[in-house]
């Protein structure tokens, strides 16, 4: 079972994220400005300094305390003893006193509410911008909007916004800015959008937009610089109409049903457009050559679509600084000028290129990488790369996330990588790389910063040697992946020092040793997922073993939770999971997982285990354990996963286990268990093949014959004596009866062969 950590930023984690960031930055709004004013008297001109602002007029001081009343904002913030030109978030012009901007946010909103037709916020019709963003706003956008037509900015963006846009937001036509994002509004862009021909920035992502026809509606637009209409549900052929825009900047398309081929055709020769992004959409086809129309690019997201075949030669003409063709049908050769990635004097991040999933097999030679290339980002994982290790890519030794997974890549990890001061995550995964894994870091870092590495994956690959010990100066490191390899070393007890290490995977090598040393044992508070399973491990464990690892402990808070519930990463593991090797597309924050499988723990199951309340996934099988299921495993309430197989266990099975409602999959086969199966739906429910092989184990008989599994000798003959009423064959009798004649010989011989055919198919 593979979880996958994924860290490209979703629309939706855009969201959570300026939610995050407005929930903790301590907004400063306007307060009261000194402001000089002239003024004459008499004909005599005096210089006079004022301490405040004009008073706001009656009817902006109405109109603003029945918001109040309305939004719940407190006296702290909109105190009725002062001017309201000088209340938080207002400001008013010098002169007339009139309302021009409204920035309110969570912190002085108590209520969720709705905007109301007759709201007091549609008396305020002299407003240029409103920003309502992360207000609790609730319900449709009345068709009072409308009202506010000297608008040129309207940010209403977080909030829970439904139904469609009021026709009359074409009224508003001085609007230069406009954000509806992260809402739930549906249905199509009303047509009165053709009247905001001042516009030039508009958002509406994450919303339920739908409609096909949007070149009737935008196309006049001829002033947008910036249009995101991406994580909607639109559904139309590429909207090329758009590149006849030259004052075009940005274009962000992402995550909605566009369909058919790309056009640039229609490209304006003029055109500044610097952002395409086109990905998780229903696009197919060739990339045209008439890509190279766009002489500004220098970002190109095509992820996540049907493209195929070898991309143009033409894309060679642009400079791009951020290119993610991943998840399509590409193949053939990367182009030579992704690896001259450099930042243009305007641009702050570094350079991403990003090509996994597809068929790519080769970089073309030589690869030429340029001097000041800047690049940070490489995923080039699940391709068809069949080569050495490139060692091109020591010259990038800005790389922060560098992943090769998933290929055919061959030789040594080269010791370039411990160059790579700021590299964050490292993904080399499932290849053919030998040799020993080098330190991944030059020299030592301060104690109190450590190397930035938090993710390392190097799994099922040929690397042999120990684990290096430089890893344990990585004070942020939470993911550590060498399984499938022929690493040989002792536990990594350094290891626990390491107080982020959320998932420790060392399974399918030739570590060897205990894995409990009195002196040097602490534990790992933070670990959710551990598989040291199929190596040499050997020994006991003590009854406080797990007692520490406290984060298997502690329930999931969903309101801590990035990117909707799963990590951040890219990487991959793979574990056991209902006897199966299977694969997860990212991990879960509520997998919590232990695999111990596979190797030579002897002694009692620790009792400790049982503090593990939130842990989903317990593999023992295949150690040679002894002595009863510890019962506090009926405390582990969330288990879904247990198998104690292929031990040496003996007494009942606790019958607690069968009240724990989560539990699917049971397996205690091949142990020395005795007694009644718990007569429970979740082990009613298991395979036969689950209990077999435990001589004094009952109970389970009615799920063997649902799966047509005949019971061996022995525990139909415990079913047998276990049923008195069931005839039982007296064999001294028999043998009296055979002695006197033959025939009376044979007719018991008879008797008993009908008997023996009955108790071996009795169920």
């Amino acid at each position: 079972m593979s979880i996958t950590y994924s860290h490209n930023k979703t629309k939706n984690s855009i969201c959570l994220q300026k939610l995050s960031m407005i929930q903790k930055k301590s907004y400063c709004f306007l307060g009261i400005t000194t402001i000089y004013f002239f003024y004459g008297f008499l004909g005599i001109i005096t210089f006079a300094s004022l301490t405040q602002s004009s008073l706001c007029r009656h009817d902006q001081r109405d109109a603003l305390l029945e918001l109040q009343k309305e939004f719940g904002i407190p006296t702290t913030s909109w105190n009725t003893s002062v001017d309201c030109c000088s209340w938080l978030g207002v400001t008013c012009d010098d002169i007339l006193g009139e309302v021009r901007s409204l920035y309110l946010r969570a912190s002085n909103v108590t209520v969720n509410t709705s905007l109301k037709t007759h709201s007091g916020l549609f008396k305020l019709q002299h407003l240029r911008e409103l920003d309502l963003s992360f207000c609790h706003l609730q319900g449709d956008i009345p068709y009072s909007i409308g009202n506010l037509s000297h608008l040129t900015s309207l940010r209403l963006s977080l909030n829970n916004l439904v139904g469609e846009v009021p026709a009359s937001i074409g009224n508003l036509n001085q609007l230069r800015y406009m954000d509806l994002s992260c809402n739930h509004i549906r249905g199509n862009i009303p047509t009165s959008f053709a009247n905001l021909t001042k516009l030039s920035i508009l958002s509406l992502y994450e919303n339920k937009f739908t409609g096909g026809d949007i070149e009737v509606v935008l196309a006049n637009l001829t002033g947008l610089t910036d249009i995101d209409l991406s994580t909607n549900h639109f559904k139309s052929s590429f909207p090329s109409f758009l590149l006849k825009m030259s004052s075009l900047v940005k274009i962000d398309l992402v995550e909605n049903q566009f369909e058919g081929t790309l056009d640039f055709g229609n490209t304006s020769s003029s055109s500044k457009l610097e952002v395409l992004s086109v990905g998780n959409n229903n696009f197919y086809g060739l990339v045209p050559e008439s890509i190279s129309k766009l002489q500004n690019l220098n970002s190109l997201d095509l992820s996540k679509n049907n493209f195929k075949g070898k991309l143009p030669s033409s894309i060679s003409k642009l400079d791009l600084n951020f290119i993610d063709l991943s998840y399509n049908k590409f193949e053939g050769q990367v182009p030579h000028n992704f690896w001259r990635v450099q930042l243009r004097p305007s641009q702050v991040d570094s350079g991403s290129v990003k090509l996994s999933h597809n068929s790519f097999n080769s970089f073309g030679k030589p690869v030429e990488v340029t001097d000041g290339a800047t690049l940070a980002e490489l995923d080039l994982g699940s391709n068809s790369f069949q080569e050495t290790f490139p060692q091109w890519i020591c010259k990038f030794r800005h790389l922060t996330h560098l992943d090769l997974s998933n290929n055919h890549f061959s030789g040594s990890i080269p010791q370039c990588l411990k160059n790579f001061t700021g590299l964050q995550v490292l993904n080399l995964g499932r290849n053919s790389l030998s040799g020993f894994i080098p330190d991944f870091i030059a020299s030592p870092f301060p104690d109190f910063i450590g190397a930035p590495l938090r993710s390392l994956d190097v799994s099922h690959n040929n690397l042999i040697g120990k684990l290096p010990k430089s890893l344990i100066n990585c004070f942020d490191m939470e993911f550590l992946n060498v399984k499938g390899n022929k690493i040989k070393d002792t536990f990594p007890f350094w290891l626990e020092s390491l107080q982020l290490l959320n998932v420790l995977m060392l399974g399918s090598n030739a570590f060897h040793g205990p894995i409990y040393n009195p002196s040097a044992y602490l534990g790992f508070p933070n670990l959710q997922i551990i598989d040291i399973s199929n190596n040499n491990f050997v020994g006991s464990l003590p009854q406080d073993y797990f007692a520490n690892w406290t984060i298997m402990s502690l329930v999931w808070d969903e309101s801590d939770i990035p990117e909707f519930g799963y990590m951040v990463y890219s990487e991959t593991i793979d574990l056991v999971y209902k006897g199966v090797d299977k694969e997860f597309d990212r991990i879960y924050l509520g997998l919590k997982a232990i695999d111990f499988s596979g190797n030579r723990f002897s002694g009692h199951i620790p009792g400790s285990i049982g503090l593990l309340s939130e842990l989903r996934l317990l593999n023992l099988s295949g150690n040679a354990f002894t002595g009863n299921i510890p019962p506090s495993m009926t405390n582990i309430t969330k288990l879904e996963i247990l198998d104690l197989s292929r031990n040496n266990l003996s007494g009942e099975i606790p019958r607690g286990l069968g009240k724990l409602s989560f539990l699917s999959y049971i397996n205690v086969s091949h142990n020395h268990l005795q007694g009644l199966v718990p007569q429970s739906s979740q082990f009613g429910s298991q395979n036969c093949s689950s209990f077999m092989d435990n001589p004094g184990l009952y109970g389970f008989e009615d799920i063997c014959r649902e799966n047509n599994v005949p019971l061996s000798t022995t525990q139909q003959l415990e079913e047998s004596l276990s049923e008195p009423e069931e005839p039982v064959l007296n064999w001294i009798a028999a043998a009296i009866a055979f002695g006197p004649a033959v025939f009376c010989g044979l007719v018991i011989g008879h008797i008993f062969t009908s008997y023996k055919h009955m108790w071996f198919i009795a169920s």
